[in-house]
């Protein structure tokens, strides 16, 4: 079992887009499969912003200012 979250968040969706893989090659319903998609596509977005998120507070920490700024916004994109 892996202990790092994200490395763990990533697996699921892995496992999400073998989902959406299977189901495509079975011919399933558009939208089923767009819904997953978007599953997908938001689970990936809160990964980056939950590792966005960890490097900017560490840049604080760290009097990393420019490297904050870069990161800050980046982290509002999401």
């Amino acid at each position: 079992m892996t202990k790092d979250p994200v490395l763990a968040q990533l697996k699921r969706i892995r496992g999400q887009l073998d989902g959406v893989i299977k189901m495509y090659d079975e011919e399933r319903a558009c939208v089923d499969i767009v819904r997953q998609v978007i599953a997908c596509r938001n689970s990936l977005g809160r990964v980056a912003r939950d590792l966005l998120t960890s490097e900017a507070s560490c840049c604080s920490r760290e009097k990393r200012l420019k490297d904050l700024d870069e990161i800050l916004k980046e982290v509002f994109r999401y």
